[in-house]
């Protein structure tokens, strides 16, 4: 999978808008980051699930998935090895991290940015 098709997947989520994060793309959904593409370089991407969806994708394709480092991975940020990871796994992947961003929408407002309000 290329940086492109990951984005072309992570705009194609309803209500999805590409925004920056940190010096790299994120995707959101109400406000809410559910995937990141190029960190730490751009052969990465990021999805935000669930502990139970991370688990569940890293054993579908250990090769592609796997947590990121510290209390973000534990709580189910995933890393992508976009070299490594076929379009569907990742396809489905989005659908659940922006799916959980809405969830987490609709039971808290997104946080505002310092100086926005």
């Amino acid at each position: 999978m290329t940086p492109a098709a990951f984005r072309r997947l992570a705009l194609s989520q309803s209500g999805a808008v590409e925004a920056s994060h940190m010096n790299h793309p994120d995707f959101r959904v109400n406000g809410r980051i559910f995937a990141t593409l190029g960190y730490p370089d751009e052969q990465w991407g990021m999805v935000k699930l669930s502990p139970i969806d991370q688990e569940l994708f890293i054993h579908a394709d250990p090769e592609a998935f796997a947590p990121v480092k510290g209390a973000w991975g534990s709580g189910g940020a995933t890393r992508v090895r976009l070299r490594a990871a076929k379009a569907p796994l990742v396809a489905r992947a989005l659908v659940c991290a922006c799916r959980a961003a809405v969830a987490a929408s609709s039971r808290r407002p997104a946080r505002k940015k310092k100086g926005s309000g």
